[in-house]
Protein backbone atom coordinates (compact mmCIF):
# COMPACT_ATOMS: atom_id res chain seq x y z
CA UNK A 1 0.00 0.00 0.00
CA UNK A 2 0.77 3.32 -0.75
CA UNK A 3 2.23 5.66 1.80
CA UNK A 4 -0.16 8.29 0.50
CA UNK A 5 -3.14 5.60 0.66
CA UNK A 6 -4.96 6.50 3.84
CA UNK A 7 -8.08 4.91 5.14
CA UNK A 8 -11.39 6.33 4.97
CA UNK A 9 -11.71 5.32 9.02
CA UNK A 10 -8.65 7.42 9.11
CA UNK A 11 -10.15 10.14 7.00
CA UNK A 12 -13.28 9.99 9.06
CA UNK A 13 -11.55 10.23 12.23
CA UNK A 14 -9.57 13.50 10.90
CA UNK A 15 -12.40 15.20 9.64
CA UNK A 16 -14.26 14.75 13.03
CA UNK A 17 -11.45 15.86 14.57
CA UNK A 18 -11.24 19.07 12.26
CA UNK A 19 -14.78 19.61 12.79
CA UNK A 20 -14.65 18.91 16.95
CA UNK A 21 -11.65 21.84 17.00
CA UNK A 22 -13.76 24.22 14.82
CA UNK A 23 -16.33 24.10 17.05
CA UNK A 24 -14.44 24.77 20.27
CA UNK A 25 -12.18 27.37 18.23
CA UNK A 26 -15.45 29.44 17.52
CA UNK A 27 -16.76 29.69 20.78
CA UNK A 28 -16.62 32.86 22.43
CA UNK A 29 -13.93 32.85 25.62
CA UNK A 30 -16.31 33.09 28.57
CA UNK A 31 -16.50 36.16 31.40
CA UNK A 32 -15.11 34.52 34.75
CA UNK A 33 -16.18 37.29 36.75
CA UNK A 34 -19.54 38.41 38.78
CA UNK A 35 -18.76 41.95 38.60
CA UNK A 36 -20.74 44.16 36.40
CA UNK A 37 -24.18 44.87 36.59
CA UNK A 38 -27.51 42.59 37.12
CA UNK A 39 -30.89 42.68 36.22
CA UNK A 40 -33.84 40.87 37.64
CA UNK A 41 -37.17 39.67 35.75
CA UNK A 42 -38.73 41.92 38.49
CA UNK A 43 -36.61 45.19 37.73
CA UNK A 44 -33.87 45.54 40.15
CA UNK A 45 -30.50 45.97 39.85
CA UNK A 46 -27.36 45.64 41.67
CA UNK A 47 -23.90 46.52 40.43
CA UNK A 48 -20.45 44.43 41.81
CA UNK A 49 -17.24 45.88 41.18
CA UNK A 50 -14.93 43.75 43.61
CA UNK A 51 -16.33 44.10 47.21
CA UNK A 52 -18.12 46.73 46.24
CA UNK A 53 -21.82 46.33 45.55
CA UNK A 54 -24.77 48.77 44.70
CA UNK A 55 -27.90 47.19 46.06
CA UNK A 56 -31.63 47.11 44.35
CA UNK A 57 -32.33 49.68 47.21
CA UNK A 58 -29.74 52.24 45.79
CA UNK A 59 -27.33 51.33 48.94
CA UNK A 60 -23.64 51.65 48.05
CA UNK A 61 -21.71 49.19 50.36
CA UNK A 62 -19.42 46.07 50.76
CA UNK A 63 -19.61 42.62 51.05
CA UNK A 64 -17.85 39.48 50.57
CA UNK A 65 -16.46 38.65 47.09
CA UNK A 66 -14.55 36.07 45.52
CA UNK A 67 -14.48 36.12 41.25
CA UNK A 68 -17.58 34.03 40.99
CA UNK A 69 -19.69 34.93 44.57
CA UNK A 70 -21.01 37.77 46.27
CA UNK A 71 -22.69 37.50 49.52
CA UNK A 72 -23.95 41.15 51.56
CA UNK A 73 -26.01 41.63 54.70
CA UNK A 74 -29.04 43.82 53.28
CA UNK A 75 -29.11 47.35 54.77
CA UNK A 76 -31.85 48.26 57.38
CA UNK A 77 -33.46 50.43 54.96
CA UNK A 78 -34.34 47.88 52.58
CA UNK A 79 -37.00 45.40 52.42
CA UNK A 80 -35.81 42.56 53.93
CA UNK A 81 -33.24 44.02 55.76
CA UNK A 82 -30.91 42.14 57.72
CA UNK A 83 -30.84 39.22 55.64
CA UNK A 84 -27.99 37.81 54.11
CA UNK A 85 -27.60 37.37 50.00
CA UNK A 86 -26.09 34.91 48.42
CA UNK A 87 -25.05 35.46 44.45
CA UNK A 88 -22.94 32.82 42.60
CA UNK A 89 -22.39 33.08 38.98
CA UNK A 90 -23.65 30.31 36.73
CA UNK A 91 -22.24 31.19 33.75
CA UNK A 92 -20.90 34.54 31.67
CA UNK A 93 -24.52 36.15 31.33
CA UNK A 94 -26.54 34.18 34.60
CA UNK A 95 -26.11 34.27 38.62
CA UNK A 96 -28.18 32.54 40.80
CA UNK A 97 -29.51 35.35 43.80
CA UNK A 98 -30.65 33.10 46.81
CA UNK A 99 -31.44 34.66 50.30
CA UNK A 100 -30.15 33.19 53.42
CA UNK A 101 -33.19 31.30 54.74
CA UNK A 102 -32.42 27.85 53.12
CA UNK A 103 -35.98 27.25 51.88
CA UNK A 104 -36.42 30.30 49.61
CA UNK A 105 -36.37 29.77 46.20
CA UNK A 106 -32.92 31.07 44.22
CA UNK A 107 -33.76 33.72 41.60
CA UNK A 108 -32.03 34.25 38.13
CA UNK A 109 -30.52 37.02 37.09
CA UNK A 110 -29.03 38.31 33.90
CA UNK A 111 -26.58 40.93 33.14
CA UNK A 112 -28.39 44.59 31.86
CA UNK A 113 -28.28 45.01 28.86
CA UNK A 114 -27.43 48.66 27.45
CA UNK A 115 -29.76 50.22 25.27
CA UNK A 116 -28.69 52.96 23.32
Amino acid sequence: MSPLAISTRTRVRFALGVLTFGVFAATPALADRIDGKWCSSEGKHVEIQGRQITTPGGMKMEGEYTRHSFRYVVPAAEPDSGSTIYMVLLNEETMEVRPGNPVAKAAIWKRCQNIS
